[in-house]
């Protein structure tokens, strides 16, 4: 089987950045159940800012006219991304992403599982209009894995090819695309994907749901 890491994306153009986090389990059972429930937060897409914490985007799944869906990622369904500060006017004020590819491979018994999921921007599924929703173009994706090895449990955040998204956009559009995704580039999104990575892994679910 392919390795997780052999599915990425290949990194050809604009910026590629790696956000990671792994804990170790002193047996394979131990580590087999807590890839599961990492894997069923990284396709609970609407808890992921519960995940990531305070101050994190919202992020919302949706079908392909746009509607909230209150189930798990699957591949061809929608996210909306709503991130701090002014939204854009090709996404009526929201980033928006197709779940492109999903898939998963391994279990218990194996020396590698896990649940791999490609995300790439898109136009806002509720317009007829076809410009990309988000500040970087569709050439560019974000891949992330819940991977056991053994006995360590890893996530990752893995963006390739992140283009600013400067181009067939208004102005508007043009100017907010072009600092974020400098802000980006110096680094201002990691936060956002490494407090994510870690809350895949680390977040403790109560008896009753969230916490």
């Amino acid at each position: 089987m392919k390795t997780a890491l052999e599915q990425l994306p290949k990194q050809q153009t604009g910026r590629q950045t790696d956000f990671t986090h792994e804990q170790k389990f002193d047996t394979l059972d131990a580590a087999h159940k807590a890839f599961h429930a990492a894997a069923g937060r990284m396709l609970s897409v609407n808890n992921w800012y519960n995940y990531a914490g305070a101050g994190s985007a919202k992020f919302t799944l949706c079908n392909n006219q746009g509607q909230e869906l209150e189930v798990m990622a699957e591949e061809g369904f929608f996210i909306s991304i709503d991130l701090p500060g002014p939204g854009p006017d090709a996404g009526g004020g929201v980033e928006w992403v197709l779940v492109e590819k999903l898939a998963s491979e391994g279990g218990a018994h194996t020396a590698e599982e896990y649940v791999l999921m490609t995300l790439r921007p898109v136009a806002d599924p509720r317009k007829a209009a076809a410009e990309i929703a988000h500040f970087y173009t569709d050439e560019s994706t974000n891949t992330f894995i819940v991977r056991r090895d053994g006995m360590v449990l890893s996530a990752g955040a893995h963006g390739r090819n992140e283009t600013p998204n400067n181009d067939a956009v208004d102005l508007h559009d043009k100017i907010r695309n072009t600092t974020i995704a400098l802000m980006a580039r110096v680094g201002l999104s990691g936060g956002q994907w490494q407090k994510l990575v870690n809350g895949l892994i680390d977040y403790q679910e109560t008896k009753d749901g969230l916490s």
